[in-house]
């Protein structure tokens, strides 16, 4: 007789800054001879075949397609709360005749949460980026709930928990405080570290793999100094910026740049490329990086994580979301200089990099802070406590 592999269930969201942190443990997973089934919109299904997980489509409504977000912070909490609400049928019809020994979810795929706890099932959070601390309810919440329109949104969130069989039906606990956490970054970029319950979250750093499906990238040979310059995947139209890191960075003596300018930037917008500039809309970002020597991001969690992986100085240009508070904490771990976009000027962001590769305080920093997020375990660690979920 042969032994039933244990069924191991993720369920995501299709935003590609949310899927891309845990590719890597279910790939681990699969490679353990798990059963691994990862629910998601068939968006990112080729991302998720790749790991060699059964992928289990579901149609997601968030507006990841066109980025058309809204800046109104509940509006934005909305959607995630519209998209389980209509999600959570699509994952029971997948589910409940074929449950899960462990459910793992994204911390946007509240349906998830809520399928485990109607069967009764153990569920674990994988957060992409940080999570809440004691006292995160007043320094955070209650602010976000004094906006219009929240007192209707709670009341929304808390109606479907009831209805959907949930067990947890506090709106704060089930969405922000997971019963069983880990935190893919390092824990470095998490505010106050110290007020985390480390008894439901763990930091496991980031969790990446070779990535060499993501094919590679030549440092040219001649290249005294390279220069990496990302917005990431979501907020990337920004053709202005881009002209001010080409005449910022442009031509100048020693360093080659690399350019990423995303999907919704025409490179015809940008003018007259110089000749140490390189230009791409997609490119494998941590190859890269690993031989750089400075890094122009957004300070999304992804671009910040990668960055203190490979320990390379940062100059953050924060432009949505928690990126302005990723970009302030680079700045205290001293690894980086924030320039806000209205600042980003060619004569700022020149000053910004002399500044930054000059220092001998920033390349300590970067080197140790490289040295804690590698010694954090990344996917070796997260499967380990994975399986021991499992029992």
């Amino acid at each position: 007789m042969s032994r039933r592999r244990a069924h191991v269930a993720m369920v995501g969201i299709p935003a590609v800054s949310h899927v891309l942190p845990s590719l890597e443990i279910i790939r681990e997973l699969v490679a353990r001879d798990y059963r691994v089934t990862y629910a998601n919109d068939p968006a990112v299904a080729d991302l998720i075949a790749a790991t060699g997980a059964e992928f289990v489509p579901y149609d997601s409504v968030l507006p990841v397609a066109d980025n058309n977000w809204p800046d109104d912070p509940i509006a934005a909490m909305d959607l995630f709360l519209d998209d389980a609400v209509q999600a959570l049928p699509q994952l029971r019809a997948a589910y409940d005749h074929d449950s899960a020994d462990l459910y793992l979810y994204d911390i946007g795929a509240y349906a998830a949460r809520a399928l485990a706890e109607a069967q009764d099932r153990p569920v674990m959070q994988l957060s992409p980026t940080f999570v809440a601390w004691t006292g995160y309810d007043q320094d955070v919440a209650a602010h976000v709930w004094e906006l219009p329109g929240a007192d209707a949104y709670r009341a929304k969130f808390a109606q479907w928990l009831t209805d959907c069989g949930a067990s947890t039906t506090d709106v704060d606990t089930f969405s922000g405080r997971p019963a069983h956490a880990l935190a893919l970054i390092p824990r470095a970029m998490q505010p106050h570290a110290d007020q985390v319950d480390d008894d439901t979250v763990t930091f496991v750093g980031p969790c990446f793999g070779t990535r060499a499906a993501d094919g590679g990238w030549t440092r040219p040979a001649d290249a005294e100094n390279v220069l990496l310059i990302s917005l990431g995947s979501a907020f990337t139209h920004r053709p202005e910026f881009y002209r001010q890191c080409l005449a910022a960075y442009g031509n100048l003596p020693g360093w080659h740049v690399v350019l990423q300018i995303g999907k919704y930037t025409d490179p015809g917008e940008l003018g007259t490329i110089p000749a140490n500039v390189e230009v791409h809309s997609w490119l494998p970002q941590l190859a890269v990086l690993e031989q750089s020597d400075a890094f122009v991001t957004h300070a999304g969690m992804g671009g910040s994580s990668e960055g203190l992986f490979t320990g390379v100085p940062m100059i953050a240009v924060p432009q949505a979301a928690d990126q302005f508070i990723n970009a302030d904490r680079l700045v205290e771990l001293g690894v980086a200089r924030r320039i806000d976009t209205p600042d980003a000027t060619a004569a700022n962001l020149r000053a910004a990099l002399a500044e930054l590769v000059t220092d001998a305080e920033t390349t300590r920093r970067s080197a140790l802070l490289r040295a804690e997020a590698r010694a954090e375990g990344g996917t070796s660690r997260a499967a380990d406590l994975i399986e021991n979920m499992l029992g």
